[in-house]
C-alpha cells in the first residue's frame, strides 16, 4: 500500500471481501473454470455464455500460454460481443497466472468491469493444467473444475486440489463413456468420496449444448451474491 494512502480508504484487490461495485454492492461474481487440456473448458464457457448471456450481464477472461486461441474461439462463435472477451497470454504454467501471480488476470477482469459497469458475472477460464490446478480466491469467488470421461474413470479418485477443493466438479463428455470403457457410476461414486458434500455434475455438451445443470448452479451463485447487497 502506498504510504500516503489512508488505511480506511484502502481496498485490497486480492481480498474478495473488499471488492465493491460503484453502487456499493458486492460487485460481479467471479467464477474460475479450470481443468486439464481437452476437458471441454472453452466449450463449457461458450455454452454458459449462450445460456446465461441474455439474462445476465456477463464477461469472459481466457488464459493461454502463448496464443489467444480460446478467446478467438469464443469470438468466432459469437457467444458474446467481442468487447466482452479479454485474453491473457500467461507465458508460463497456467496455474501460475491463476494462483501464484494473478496480476494479469486481475487487470483483465478490472478492464472488463470498467468497460461494462453493472456486470454481474465474470467467467475466468484457466489454460489447460493438471489436477493440482486451483485459483486464488483473490481472483475468483467460486471455482469450477472440469475433467472428462476420456481421461478414464480413475480421474476423480486420483484427487488433487482441482478435483477435491473446487466448488463444483464437472465430469464432461459422458457420451464417450461406452467408447472408452469408463464407468459413470464409478466416477460419480469416487467423486462423492473425495469431495464430501461439494457437488459434482456429470454432463455431455453434445447431448445438452445449453449445459443446463451447470448454468443453474452458476445462476444460483449469482443470486446468492446479489443477496449480499440486499
Amino acid at each position: 500500500m502506498p504510504p500516503d494512502h489512508d488505511l480506511d480508504d484502502y481496498v485490497d484487490p486480492y481480498d474478495p471481501g473488499q471488492r465493491r461495485a460503484p453502487d456499493g454492492g458486492p460487485g460481479a461474481l467471479r467464477v474460475g473454470i479450470g481443468g486439464p487440456v481437452g476437458s471441454g473448458k472453452t466449450a463449457l464457457v461458450a455454452a454458459l455464455c449462450r445460456t446465461l448471456g441474455e439474462e445476465l450481464d456477463l464477461v469472459v477472461v481466457t488464459n493461454d500460454i502463448y496464443t489467444t486461441e480460446d478467446a478467438d474461439f469464443l469470438r468466432r462463435n459469437a457467444v458474446l460481443p467481442d468487447d466482452r472477451i479479454e485474453a491473457v497470454q500467461t507465458g508460463c504454467c497456467p496455474h501460475t497466472a491463476i494462483r501464484d501471480d494473478i496480476t494479469a488476470n486481475l487487470d483483465a477482469v478490472e478492464l472488463l468491469e470498467a468497460r461494462h459497469p453493472g456486470v454481474q458475472l465474470v467467467l475466468v477460464e484457466s489454460g489447460g493444467d493438471n489436477l493440482t490446478a486451483s485459483f486464488s480466491y483473490g481472483l475468483v469467488d467460486v471455482q469450477v473444475f472440469v475433467v472428462d470421461v476420456a481421461g478414464g474413470d480413475k480421474v476423480p479418485r486420483k484427487g488433487g486440489p482441482g478435483v477435491t477443493s473446487a466448488d463444483l466438479l464437472v465430469v464432461n463428455k459422458t457420451d464417450l463413456a461406452p467408447f472408452v470403457g469408463a464407468d459413470l457410476d464409478v466416477m460419480r461414486r469416487d467423486s462423492d468420496a473425495v469431495r464430501g458434500e461439494k457437488p459434482t455434475l456429470l454432463i455431455s455438451l453434445r447431448e445438452d449444448p445449453a449445459a443446463t445443470d451447470v448454468a443453474a448452479w452458476v445462476r444460483a451463485q449469482v443470486r446468492s451474491r446479489a443477496l449480499q447487497s440486499a
